[in-house]
């Protein structure tokens, strides 16, 4: 809309033929060389002349002011100033002014200097080619504001949001000269935490005192902080964001410096905050050994492989160089997606790439692609982890989650696979919906399979929420904030655990490492967060309010929807107590009760004839006689007798 406002104020001499144009120009240098002989008389004499014939000056001037035309039009001609598009010209224009003049100039001296002309003082041939050269350079450059879009430009840089960049050192110099030129913002100056800096002017612009946000933001009319100090502790960083949350500002960021270094910094880096730059979370670096034990040079293989934590694995796995990379998804785009992205990233090296469609249920296709491939190590990712989905659906979850994890995994055992990592998750503690239960019983299956010693190491991984997957909080509410509210959240009391999904990849990786089999081993999150907290936070830092009781006048109203079926207020990542730590500061293991194969196979067949017939209450009552801790939510409960009630009914044999 701003675009189309101003382009009504372009000039009307841009409407003419291009003809038209060029006689414009030519009048305007040929009455630019008439001035500039007045003007030079000027000059010379201390008066102002005429050129009538009367007049003591009148005939050399005339002469005068006829050379200059004789003489620059065809020097202009023949140096193309005339094909040039004036709105568009820049330096090599000038430059080209500049030479053609000099010639100019020295023709003109020759004449009227040296040879001299009768009523034309001899330094009227230096003056006048000086005063050209600034008259027809300048036309130029006006014309390239007037004409170009340089007039647009500045009506709309007042027009952008203004915005300050946090850190005066090397990568803010650099963000704001990458800004420099960027339509979208405008950088107006610096905030440092270097006190002796407060005052002082950086590549034109002055440099703040972080104290003084809250009024600058409203004297200056900021809209954004760019933080530009990537090499920031975590606890630093929220110290920061935690005094620019009062000042009604939206925060954008720099990736870290790992991941500076493989670019320039530009206007491109930005990014907004991540609900992992709010956690305080300190990140540990990987233990290398570990990573590469289990993929280097081997046959690597991952189910699910198009999903979030999927698709994660594989490109951690792909840069520490396996020998193949199987990817098993049932989703033909998911497995296009990750196949794509993937290929782009080989450049060249020798990984050989294998997509593969198939359902981890379907246990033929699961034996011929082991049977083919001969994996060394499966990561175990496909699973439905949608907790209402599941809960709606529960013969469909068990059956992925659990007969297909098993199917999986007696494939890889008769296939002599070495190391088999199932991925599972904190919903699996005391769990109160069937997608835990149904997590809860693979990890039991693996437990049961590995004491019956098959030869394949089996061991499970289990961690709670990962930012930006599907299903997560936090795409959801960042969402909801773009689209003006209302945030919508189950429980105010409702607490999580976060971690980013590269750090979950890196830690399952590095725990299959260490496996010994039966293994559950159990992520440290860190501590649990508010999600109540989390949405305030998002949206302060969005640069807006919540609306509520204490500010009615607010932005973004937070709505209390209610628990959905089978949600939890909180998670657990332990059954039992007293983990053992292992060789990594962020991974520990767990022991945890399960039941011997012998026996747990029976059962599970008595399981899998319910789920054939989709019977929920056999279903139900089964899976809380395996699943110790398993209880229902009521809501879930009611649902399914009501579901059944209705079918009966349908059906012609209710009451």
């Amino acid at each position: 809309m701003l675009n189309k406002q101003l382009a009504r104020l372009a000039p009307p001499v841009l409407a003419l033929p291009r003809p038209a144009k060029r006689m414009v120009v030519i009048l305007l240098d040929i009455s630019l060389c008439v001035l500039t002989v007045w003007l030079a008389y000027y000059l010379r004499l201390g008066e102002f002349i005429s050129f009538s014939r009367h007049s003591q000056w009148g005939v050399g001037a005339s002469w005068a002011a006829a050379g200059a035309v004789a003489l620059a039009l065809p020097l202009f001609i023949g140096n193309g100033f005339y094909r040039a598009i004036f709105r568009y010209s820049g330096w090599p224009a000038l430059l080209a002014v500049a030479r053609a003049i000099g010639i100019y100039g020295l023709l003109y001296a020759s004449i009227f200097t040296a040879i001299g002309v009768a009523g034309v003082p001899r330094t009227i041939g230096i003056i006048q080619p000086i005063l050209l050269l600034l008259f027809v350079g300048a036309s130029r450059a006006l014309a390239r504001v007037w004409l170009g879009d340089q007039y647009l430009s500045i009506l709309k840089q007042a027009s952008r949001p203004k915005v300050l960049i946090y850190g005066a050192g090397s990568t803010g110099r650099q963000l704001a000269t990458a800004m420099a030129n960027c339509h979208e913002m405008h950088v107006v100056g610096f905030l440092d935490d270097d006190d002796r800096l407060h005052g002082h002017v950086l590549n034109g612009q002055p440099i703040y005192n972080p104290a003084d946000l809250d009024n600058l933001a409203t004297t200056l009319n900021i809209s954004d902080v760019l933080l530009a100090m990537p090499s920031l502790s975590r606890r630093r960083r929220n110290e920061i964001l935690s005094q620019i949350s009062s000042a009604r500002v939206a925060v954008r960021t720099l990736p870290s410096v790992t991941e500076l270094a493989q670019g320039k910094v530009s206007v491109s880096n930005l990014r907004e905050l991540d609900v992992d730059d709010l956690l305080g979370r300190e990140p540990v670096a990987p233990n290398h050994i570990l990573l590469a034990k289990n993929i280097v040079g081997k046959v690597v293989m991952v189910t699910g492989a198009g999903g979030s934590i999927g698709s994660e694995l594989c490109r951690q796995i792909l840069a520490v160089a396996p020998g193949k990379l199987l990817l098993i998804e049932q989703s033909e785009f998911a497995l296009y997606a990750i196949h794509q992205e993937l290929g782009e990233k080989l450049a060249g090296r020798e990984i050989v790439l294998v997509p593969l469609l198939a359902s981890v249920q379907d246990d033929d296709r699961m034996r011929e692609i082991m049977s083919t491939w001969h994996p060394d190590t499966v990561y175990h990712a496909a699973a439905y982890k949608h907790v209402p989905l599941v809960e709606h659906n529960p013969a469909a979850g068990i059956k992925n989650n659990v007969l297909g994890t098993l199917r999986t995994a007696l494939a890889a055992a008769e296939n002599g696979v070495s190391d088999f990592v199932l991925i599972s998750t904190d919903k699996a503690v005391r769990p109160t919906n069937v997608m835990g239960a149904s997590k809860r019983l693979a990890e039991m299956a693996l437990q049961a399979l590995a004491a019956n010693k098959t030869g394949t190491k089996f061991s499970m991984v289990r961690f709670g929420n990962v930012l930006d997957s599907s299903g997560s909080v936090v795409p959801k509410f960042r969402q909801q904030i773009r689209d003006g509210g209302p945030i919508t959240l189950t429980h105010p009391e409702v607490t999580r655990y976060f971690m980013t999904i590269p750090e979950a990849a890196q830690l399952v990786i590095q725990a299959g490492a260490m496996a010994k089999g039966g293994d559950v081993f159990v992520l440290d999150m860190g501590q649990s967060v508010k999600v109540m907290d989390l949405a305030r936070r998002m949206v302060e830092l969005s640069g807006l309010t919540v609306k509520d009781e204490q500010n009615p006048d607010g932005d973004i109203e937070i709505e209390v929807s209610g628990l959905r079926p089978g949600e939890k207020l909180y998670e657990e990542l332990l059954i039992g107590d007293n983990p053992k730590p292992t060789l990594h500061p962020r991974i520990m293991k767990a022991h945890e009760e399960f039941i011997p194969w012998a026996e747990f196979e029976a059962k599970l067949r008595s399981l899998e004839l319910a789920l054939n017939v989709n019977d929920v209450g056999v279903i139900r009552l089964m899976m809380q006689q395996l699943v110790s801790g398993y209880i229902p939510s009521d809501e879930i409960v009611d649902w399914v007798y009501l579901e059944q009630e209705e079918e009966a009914q349908a059906l012609g044999m209710g009451n």
